[in-house]
């Protein structure tokens, strides 16, 4: 079993959970020997957030509940209010989640409240954007350490900008490899390009008994 823990704070970005929820929640695409995913939603307390898109979110359980371990995930997705401090609680855990050799996710404004804290001073990394880490983190130190690519996947941690939803999802279910690996590029051509031929790509792909 592995456990997908998501980051869940006020302003949440829904559309960059979008897909990866819906696809790992739903498991319509997943191959037949796939390792069973658990999805946790997280958070600071118990309190009800609310995202950008004005949904409420009751997460499951607290940071100091996430099991630190190298086959668990965290997923941090972006938000208008990555500065407030009690955030930093969460960045200190997503530090001791790669050291031990899990994989941590981080997309738009996450990347932002990593490198603020030192995280990617020293690894590949993606963002919003060159120069958009200088300019919104102050002490940003991983210049060197900067690729501009849309979503960028190296060794334990996955980033990308806020437009790159689709392709950091392809990158995390590889990671977790839960879909065949002709399933995942139909998948992503089809939700890319909107090509009809990607769609019954899609469903050759599959086990027979997922088709209907």
């Amino acid at each position: 079993m592995k456990i997908i823990y998501i980051y869940v704070l006020d302003t949440l970005a829904d559309w960059e959970l979008g897909y990866v929820t819906a696809e790992l929640n739903s498991r319509r695409f997943f191959k037949e020997d796939a390792n069973q995913v658990l999805i946790k939603t997280v958070s600071y307390s118990k309190q009800p957030i609310r995202t950008m898109g004005g949904m409420t979110i009751v997460p499951d359980c607290f940071i100091d509940d996430i099991m630190v371990s190298e086959t668990n995930m965290l997923l941090l997705p972006g938000a208008d209010t990555w500065n407030d401090p009690k955030h930093e609680t969460i960045l200190v855990k997503a530090s001791e989640l790669l050291t031990a050799g899990a994989t941590v996710c981080a997309i738009c404004g996450a990347t932002a409240a990593l490198a603020n804290l030192g995280i990617l001073d020293n690894r590949p990394h993606t963002s919003n954007g060159p120069g958009f880490l200088e300019i919104v983190c102050s002490d940003y130190k991983g210049k060197d350490f900067y690729i501009d690519q849309s979503s960028i996947a190296s060794n334990n941690l996955i980033t990308a900008g806020s437009t790159e939803a689709l392709l950091w999802t392809k990158q995390i279910i590889e990671c977790l490899d839960v879909f065949k690996s002709n399933t995942l590029e139909s998948w992503y051509n089809y939700f890319n390009t909107g090509d009809s031929k990607y769609f019954f790509e899609l469903m050759q792909t599959l086990p027979s008994n997922n088709k209907n």
